[in-house]
């Protein structure tokens, strides 16, 4: 089957649907996903710590709502401890129906074949970047941005914990900087669900809400919530602009 085309634009705002379980993606019809998001993530690390039979392709009934991949590691989130080799396995299983795929900055050199045969396909990749604990410096995202536009990657994306509302601000001041690759941003914790609305409105190109009933990562929006309110904010334009 012929993956789903998607193209990430620089401040083009998409909203993605991500499932927490294979229960809620079983659950979930094919109209409710196109209605609620641009894209949905299928996490294949929650699904086979779920227990999920990952080669029964349980997302079929999707088709034709462009799909995101991930397998995502275990320091950065993941539901399963599972090295690079594996979780790139993981993914190659399922290039022919990905619309986009997710790789961490940190796994690029461990997937640099899986990133070759991205490639070949011309299947886009997002480099994501996660901390829980606390919002990274500035330095530290940009050269994180940097290493992802060196590699090929479509986008950068950067989720991280917010323990103030002096990292909101900074977090939305870095979506608004300018970047080589288009830029997703967006907060955990307390602070989540506010930050998901502002770096929105400051060009986030992917937006993170959940499908079903469990969120895939602290401060989520469900996905149809989060679209609604995300189309009557107006944007926020970089100074000078």
């Amino acid at each position: 089957m012929e993956h789903a085309r998607f193209q990430l634009t620089n401040r083009r705002i998409n909203i993605v649907g991500s499932f927490g379980s294979i229960n809620a993606l079983q659950k979930t019809a094919r109209f409710s996903v196109l209605e609620s998001c641009d894209i949905a993530e299928i996490r294949l690390d929650l699904l086979v710590a779920d227990g999920a039979n990952v080669a029964s392709k349980p997302w079929k009934h999707l088709t034709p709502a462009p799909l995101l991949f991930t397998a995502r590691r275990v320091e950065e989130g993941g539901g399963l401890a599972m090295d690079a080799k594996t979780r790139s396995s993981l993914l190659l299983q399922v290039l022919d129906e990905s619309a986009l795929i997710d790789i961490e900055v940190a796994s690029i050199s461990e997937m640099k074949p899986l990133l070759g045969e991205l490639g070949r396909l011309g299947i886009p990749w997002i480099a994501s970047y996660h901390d829980f604990d606390r919002l990274p410096s500035r330095e530290t995202m940009l050269e994180a941005a940097e290493q992802a536009a060196s590699a090929g990657a479509a986008a950068f994306k950067a989720a991280a914990r917010l323990n103030s509302p002096a990292d909101l601000a900074r977090l939305a001041e870095f979506q608004l900087e300018d970047h080589p690759i288009p830029v997703a941003t967006m907060g955990m914790g307390p602070l989540g669900a506010v930050s998901r609305l502002l770096c929105a409105q400051s060009g986030s190109v992917l937006n993170y809400g959940y499908l079903g009933e469990t969120a895939t990562a602290p401060g989520q929006w469900d996905s149809a919530s989060l679209k609604i309110t995300i189309a009557r904010l107006s944007p926020v334009e970089p100074a000078g602009i």
